[in-house]
């Protein structure tokens, strides 16, 4: 039985997630107006999954979450409104130890829950069998710091000249879901600013928090961060979030690499890794592609990376140990498509090897 206690100030929210989480069989529901109630729950309940609601009085989402994550961690999904300030209060969820998030229905709430429901139990049902380790999330936040100084260095001492910026005829492309943000962060924060080959990501998220994500991880990191949000060339010190709600794709404009978003084809994720390392591998050769598959729920990306190994390429899959839910780098692990298997935060020190050795 999966215990879900959600946690809303509003009447009608906690009364439709009631009413879609208990026709399952398999799940009960407790509920509790805010975040104070909530952590009075968690010893007598102990529920098996959270769902918390970001803006409540007394005690807000963030609060509790804090909370949650040092007196009885236990997967939180964030019920999340699409705005810009939503997007980012929610990415510092996710920080703070967040399994995922739920983007909140608008309008005629009501309306919108044929939608909303199934996408809803989906995410608790992931959520409910993902790993949380103290010591990951101690790690992130030391990370997390770490990455914050070496920005402030970047900001604070401008080179006296522009650096120049050259393509190294290689690329490396992520996919990422479920628990990516955090994974994302202890990816790209050892990169220096000089690393020589650019890093596009598809990571599953709207294409309102895209943006705040690119944003966020441009602040924490030495290399230059960037949303997809138009036609790009493919520079070296870069790494590329592909923009939400659709897909981003590796191609080639005047014989020069690009990356540029696209309208969504028939994938069931978006943006798409599957179909970014595809196009990646139709534009470079494929001991010139590397591919990163990190935490998430499905299999997007094991396919196209387990071909892309196949053909001479270079894959990495995240280590069960650090995924906080390893569906999508293992699916790549079981079908043999991992050249290695890494914690996530050995993976930059691999990609370092991997360009040192290509020098």
């Amino acid at each position: 039985m999966i215990k879900v206690l959600v946690v809303d100030d509003s009447a009608l929210m906690r009364k439709l997630f009631e009413r879609v989480l208990s026709g399952e069989p398999d799940m009960e529901v407790r509920l509790a107006r805010n975040g104070l109630e909530a952590l009075a729950q968690l010893d007598a309940f102990r529920p098996n999954v959270v769902t918390l609601d970001i803006n409540m009085p007394e005690m807000d989402g963030l609060a509790c979450l804090d909370r949650i994550m040092i007196e009885r961690p236990c997967p939180v999904v964030m019920v999340s409104s699409l705005s810009t300030e939503g997007a980012q209060v929610t990415l510092e969820a996710l920080r703070l130890g967040a399994v995922d998030f739920v983007p909140k229905p608008e309008g005629a709430i009501s309306l919108h829950m044929d939608v909303f429901g199934p996408e809803l139990i989906a995410k608790l049902r992931t959520a409910a069998g993902a790993k949380l380790k103290a010591s990951l999330r101690l790690r992130e936040r030391v990370q997390h710091r770490i990455a914050a100084a070496r920005s402030q260095r970047k900001t604070a001492e401008p080179s006296d000249a522009p650096q120049e910026r050259t393509l190294s005829g290689r690329v490396i492309v992520v996919g990422t879901s479920t628990g990516g943000p955090p994974a994302l962060e202890a990816l790209l924060s050892p990169l220096p600013a000089t690393f020589p080959w650019p890093i596009v990501i598809a990571q599953h998220m709207p294409a309102s928090f895209t943006g705040p994500l690119a944003r966020r991880l441009d602040r924490l990191c030495a290399l230059q961060v960037a949303e997809v949000d138009r036609s790009l060339p493919l520079e070296a010190g870069f790494a590329y979030v592909g923009r939400g709600d659709g897909d981003v794709v590796v191609s080639r404009r005047g014989g020069e690499a690009i990356v540029a978003p696209v309208a969504a084809e028939d994938y069931p994720w978006r943006p798409s890794a599957d179909r970014l390392v595809r196009s990646a591998m139709a534009q470079f050769r494929p001991e010139e592609v590397v591919g990163v598959l990190m935490t998430g729920m499905g299999n997007d990306g094991a396919d196209a990376m387990t071909k892309l190994r196949a053909a001479g390429g270079t894959t990495i899959a995240e280590a069960e140990e650090t995924a906080v839910v390893w569906g999508m780098p293992g699916e790549l692990v079981k079908s043999g498509g991992a050249t290695w298997i890494l914690p996530a935060h050995k993976i930059a020190d691999k990609l370092l090897q991997l360009a040192s050795s290509c020098r």
